[in-house]
């Protein structure tokens, strides 16, 4: 390809709003187009990348025995309908109707679809196991799309869906997806990569992961322990605490007037948040009914936990004047019995607690939970920190980083094939519901994570690959018959020798070009000048400036794909 011939334009600078490096570097480049919040047109450089990657998880899929389908985009209601989805998902799905009146919806996903298209194919045990996947458009009318192609509103993405016989048959290929996926992150370029325990969310299921990319940029905040390799998504992460049991005391009331926070208390009575029996309030969506969390002092709670384990959704409460709730001394001795009261495993083995005595101004010192409550059920609602104890290995080595989320994979059980009357007959005759898996990886969020993750200030180092050509040759002087038949010439030997080669043949200054090529992130770049046609020589360098040399032209296109291959084996 010739950059002359080639449609984009590149920039200087990029537009105000493109705060992330990736969505900077890449509409400066070239890259992409906005066309509306969340939608981006994609040229040619940005195809190219994806194409790539598109083809290294089709190998990786077709490895694991995936079959390559086709969903539709737009979908009849009443799949969504069957699966439950279409009430209880908000206004992410994008519904509308047909001409006929029919409702309609935008595929954000296409777990209906793939139970729809296998059904009533597979009625058989001998049927099973079998996965299906596509590469394909989807549409999620995200609220908050930023960053580029980082998090938009309409996407390309690989999902997969497998179906099984057993648990037992879930785990194992649960396990071959795992391996697919860290070999497509690594044969894309992609270094900073864990993969976390995580929340199924929307998707159901009861065991999930995350593939994370680590980053500052990321929206997702991921706990670590370097220690052991335990990783878990902030939403998931499992919170271990300490606790000193401390000694049993009287329960004594004590006036404490207008001391309602724990950094108040802290002061005024002189004991450590940790031994503080904090009240939360909630409200749960439905009914507006209240629910209450008791969690030691110094932590906070986790809303995805805590939706998890009450199974419905709520939100942070406001307390009425009639609610019989007294703001800033809420505790649980006495409390009303018709309120929903959630107690942390954080304050469980602790002996001796301070706590609101649902009173204005007096809080209980002393409060022991079995004695002044009774048995209560503990959960796990808290949110995890900066130094907290691994749930894995113990130590107190937790690290909380900041990620981007490339890929996900979910059991799903038979949260779809129940509702939707999926089943087969088997060996004993008898009707069941098949058991699925569910993986996905978004195309462009990967390459847009890749160019996050390696660039300078002048561009993205895009590895070999996934790079939209493997080398690039700058013609410095096309007015120069020498220069411009030598770069000429070793451009069609290098496309004739198997090399993608990007080819800047138009006459502007060498600073310009050289811009270009850094915005271009090429791996290899070829420059073509009369000093080096005078000494026989083309100027070779990489991107990432680990190398720069001459190499002689007559040995130039052996010597150029003899790099080219040796990078891309690196990939393998």
């Amino acid at each position: 390809m010739k950059v002359s011939k080639l449609l984009g334009q590149r920039f200087k600078n990029a537009p105000s709003d493109c705060v992330i490096e990736s969505h900077a570097l890449m509409t400066r480049g070239g890259y992409m187009k906005y066309v509306a919040n969340g939608i981006y047109s994609l040229f040619m450089p940005t195809k190219r990348i994806t194409k790539k990657i598109e083809a290294i998880i089709r190998d990786e899929m077709d490895k694991a025995d995936g079959q390559e389908v086709m969903f539709p985009v737009a979908m009849p209601a009443t799949l969504w309908e069957e699966s439950g989805r279409y009430d209880s998902i908000g206004s992410e799905l994008a519904r509308w109707k047909d001409r006929s009146g029919n409702k309609m919806v935008l595929g954000m996903t296409h777990e209906e679809a793939a139970v729809q298209l296998a059904r009533d194919t597979a009625a058989s045990y001998a049927d099973y196991p079998f996965m299906i996947y596509q590469i394909q458009t989807k549409f999620r009318d995200e609220p908050r799309a930023r960053g580029g192609l980082i998090r938009v509103r309409e996407f390309t993405m690989k999902d997969a869906y497998s179906f099984h016989t057993s648990e037992a048959d879930l785990d194992a290929y649960y396990d071959i997806q795992f391996k697919a996926y860290e070999n497509i992150f690594r044969r894309a370029g992609a270094k900073n990569v864990v993969a976390v325990k995580s929340d199924s969310g929307m998707m159901g299921g009861n065991v999930s992961h995350e593939f994370m990319l680590l980053s500052e940029i990321g929206e997702d905040t991921i706990a670590i322990c370097p220690t052991c390799g335990y990783s878990a998504n902030m939403e998931a992460a499992d919170v271990i605490v300490n606790n000193e049991a401390g000694e049993v005391s009287e329960l004594e009331k004590i006036a404490t007037p207008d001391v309602k926070t724990i950094d108040e208390l802290t002061k005024a009575l002189g004991i450590a948040p940790t031994a503080f029996c904090k009240a939360v309030v909630y409200q749960k969506n439905a009914d507006d009914s209240y629910v209450i969390v008791f969690i030691r002092g110094d932590l906070e709670v986790n809303e995805t936990k805590l939706r998890n384990y009450l199974k419905y959704e709520i939100h942070p409460g406001t307390i009425m004047e009639d609610s019989g709730i007294v703001a800033g001394f809420i505790g649980p001795v006495g409390f009303p019995k018709n309120v929903k009261v959630v107690f942390d495993a954080s304050l469980k083995g602790i002996e001796s607690l301070v706590c609101g005595a649902n009173e204005a101004d007096f809080h209980f010192k002393g409060m022991n939970i079995a004695r002044d409550v009774g048995e209560v059920e503990y959960a796990d609602v808290a949110k995890i920190f900066e130094g907290a104890l691994c749930p894995v290995c113990g130590k107190p080595h937790i690290t909380i980083n900041k990620g981007i989320e490339i890929g996900n994979i979910f059991k799903l059980g038979t949260k779809y094939t129940k509702s939707m009357g999926m089943t087969y007959l088997d060996s004993d005759g008898e009707a069941k519901n098949p058991i699925m898996g569910c993986y996905g990886i978004g195309v462009g969020r990967l390459a847009a994570s890749i160019c996050q993750e390696s660039h300078d200030d002048f561009g993205p180092i895009w590895p070999m690959s996934i790079a939209p050509w493997q080398v690039e040759v700058c013609n410095l002087r096309s007015d120069d018959e020498t220069v411009n038949s030598t770069a000429a010439a070793l451009y069609e030997d290098l496309k004739a020798a198997g090399v993608e080669v990007l080819y800047d043949d138009r006459n502007i200054r060498p600073g310009a070009m050289f811009a270009d090529a850094d915005l271009f992130g090429i791996p290899v770049r070829v420059v073509v000048s009369p000093k080096t046609c005078e000494r026989g020589v083309v100027e070779v360098s990489f991107r990432d400036k680990s190398w720069k040399g001459d190499i002689a032209l007559a040995d130039a296109v052996s010597e150029l794909r003899r790099i080219v291959d040796e990078q891309l084996a690196l990939y393998k």
